[in-house]
């Protein structure tokens, strides 16, 4: 095909595009004007998947959940459908014979994952909502498979690691930006802090979330050597950024996952030996059952309820007498763990709890707030939810990769001979903390919101390990 015949191509399907969609737009029908975007997607999963990753990640705090109760299904827009592709399409190039790295799949943290997913799979089989779990079971492989299996090939390039944090925080920030406009038009009480963010999260708890586990990055890259000047000049404005608005997202939750942080933090600079803390530990968990009527004494006399004023919302956050977000948590706990109990094997089946929790309620346990209908949030827990959907060994499969991945990190972080390295080891370690410590009091690891990073930061951590650690240079 000559150069002239191929202009001729161009120009004949573009202005057939144009008047085909001046046609349709006449009509009201819009939906058209996407078929470039499309196109530019597609080729991106033809020929750079990677790039694809990272447009997922972009995307991952603008989607928006459409959502039916009635049908027990939900979808993310734009990011599981592209998920979904990805997964798709991974699946097709293992069959057809790509030579992916067996070091991956022998690694303990994979192995972990590969338990938790087939305990997943099994409890599903003997699910009392099938459907749900069945849309449960696919949406964690569109999850696992992408950020986790895909995403130790991309993050075999370092810089993508980098790459990966930064677009999802400047995702972040304009969702910020909206929130805090929106905020500011209520005079940034407590009340309407709860639901300003929508509908890019569902409440403040998982915006909270989300922004706990940047954290610790955005901070550690000020300090970050390998950044200009003004590089890291921006990462501190981004700080403030971020703190400002975790602040005023009045989770109490996402306070507590940073305060984590900082103390791990501590605790790694300071060298503290690992039989220490063991002991502290120890200590502490002896003391609370001790004096645990006590304690609960104490915690009972509190009546501080959420409040505008920062130290009136820090002392509601052990509030167990009035406070009806506390004591709705503890509500869901209790239901969560009479499921368990009557299953402690198999569980109801993975994603059932809000569904099937209402019976387990008791009436001297429920608030103002509790509901029967499934509608207002899981479990609020990443521990007692899986316990109740999948029994004692979907819970244990979690801590497995939790600690494996946590161990796996603070390893690199010691041994690593590229101060880059050892950072991002360290700062990725502090993400999962913060996070995983905020899952003591809610759970979105079934939303796409959470997911993408954490299974992305397990992914940061395996490539680190098996890719980095004896790098003395940043492969580009």
């Amino acid at each position: 095909m000559t150069e002239k015949l191929k202009l001729y191509w161009v120009y004949g399907i573009s202005l057939l595009f144009i008047l085909l969609n001046a046609v349709l737009m006449v009509r009201e029908f819009y939906w058209m004007l996407l078929l470039p975007l499309a196109a530019v997607v597609l080729m991106l999963y033809v020929f750079s998947l990677d790039k694809l990753l990272l447009l997922i990640v972009f995307a991952t705090p603008l989607a928006v959940n459409i959502e039916s109760i009635e049908a027990n299904l939900g979808v993310s827009l734009p990011t599981e459908p592209l998920m979904f592709g990805v997964l798709i399409i991974f699946v097709v190039k293992i069959i057809g014979g790509f030579p992916y790295d067996r070091r991956v799949m022998g690694h303990p943290l994979t192995v972990a994952i590969l338990l938790n997913l087939i305990w997943v799979l099994i409890t599903t089989f003997t699910s009392e909502l099938p459907v749900v779990s069945i849309k449960f079971m696919l949406a964690r492989l569109w999850f696992v498979i992408p950020f986790f299996f895909v995403g130790v090939i991309l993050f075999r390039k370092f810089s993508n690691t980098k790459r990966f944090i930064w677009l999802y925080v400047i995702a972040m920030l304009i969702v910020i930006g909206y929130t805090l406009v929106r905020h500011a038009q209520y005079g940034f009480d407590e009340e309407s802090g709860h639901w300003v963010m929508s509908p890019f999260y569902n409440d403040h708890t998982a915006y909270g979330a989300a922004i706990a586990m940047f954290v610790p990055f955005i901070f550690g890259f000020i300090f970050d050597k390998s950044y200009s000047f003004s590089m890291r000049a921006t990462a501190f404005i981004v700080f403030l950024i971020l703190a400002v608005a975790i602040v005023l997202s009045y989770s109490r939750a996402a306070w507590i996952s940073v305060l984590a942080a900082l103390l791990v933090y501590i605790v790694v600079l300071l060298k503290i030996k690992f039989k220490w803390l063991l002991t502290i530990f120890t200590i502490l968990i002896i003391s609370f059952f001790t004096f645990q009527h006590q304690i609960l004494e104490v915690l009972e006399r509190n009546e501080q309820d959420s409040s505008t004023d920062f130290v009136e919302h820090v002392q509601s956050i052990y509030n167990i007498s009035s406070d009806a977000s506390n004591l709705e948590r503890i509500n869901r706990w209790q239901a969560g763990l009479r499921m368990f109990r009557e299953r402690p094997l198999l569980g109801w089946g993975p994603g059932t709890y809000q569904f099937l929790y209402a019976p387990f309620q008791r009436s001297k346990e429920k608030t103002i707030i509790s509901t029967n209908a499934g509608d207002l949030g899981n479990a609020h827990s990443e521990y007692i939810g899986p316990m109740a959907e999948q029994g004692l060994p979907g819970l244990l499969t979690l801590l497995l990769i939790v600690g494996i991945a946590i161990y796996t990190g603070l390893k690199v972080h010691r041994r690593a001979t590229n101060p880059e390295v050892r950072l991002m080891a360290l700062l990725t370690v502090l993400a999962l903390i913060a996070y995983f410590v905020h899952g003591f009091l809610n759970n979105f690891l079934d939303t796409d919101k959470a997911s993408v990073p954490i299974w992305g930061f397990f992914a940061i951590i395996l490539a680190l390990d098996l890719y980095h650690t004896k790098e003395k240079r940043e492969v580009f």
